[in-house]
């Protein structure tokens, strides 16, 4: 198997396990999977809170995340705010009811890591980090330095 394939591979699986461990949290909280993971990212990617953020960064289909955030939104869940200085922009933030179903997120996100990081040194964990850092610097660069059709 190619290194890149055993990559996709790779990441697809650790994508998959975080949706399967996701589910704990709409089985609690009688949320769907699209709705669950909104709440998630908006939890863990601070300034990372418009629609637009979610689709692009978990991959998710602009229909999918639209009817999610109506959905959070009827449920007091969720609320929109109108950016001050782009009015097309539409800022998202999770409202206090949405604290139980963070708390249950930060204990899946707990245990994801917990999960997928067992056994590795504290050496290993920085050696990570730094391969992580530099393949997303050679990624930037390169996607910066190429014109793509």
């Amino acid at each position: 198997m190619s290194r890149s394939t055993e990559l996709f591979i790779g990441m697809r699986n650790l994508f998959r396990l975080y949706d399967k461990l996701l589910k704990k949290v709409c089985m609690e909280h009688d949320l769907t999977v699209i709705e669950a993971d909104i709440i998630s990212f908006l939890e863990n990617n601070p300034g990372k809170d418009t629609a637009a953020d979610i689709v692009e960064l978990r991959m998710l289909s602009k229909g999918a995340v639209s009817k999610g955030v109506e959905s959070l939104i009827q449920k007091s869940l969720l609320e929109r705010i109108p950016d001050t200085e782009d009015r097309r922009k539409i800022h998202l933030r999770l409202m206090p009811g949405a604290g139980p179903v963070t708390k249950t997120v930060d204990e899946v996100r707990d245990e994801f890591l917990n999960t997928v990081l067992e056994g590795f040194s504290k050496e290993e964990l920085e050696m990570q980090a730094r391969f992580y850092r530099k393949l997303f610097e050679n990624t930037k660069k390169a996607m910066e330095g190429r014109e793509w059709s």
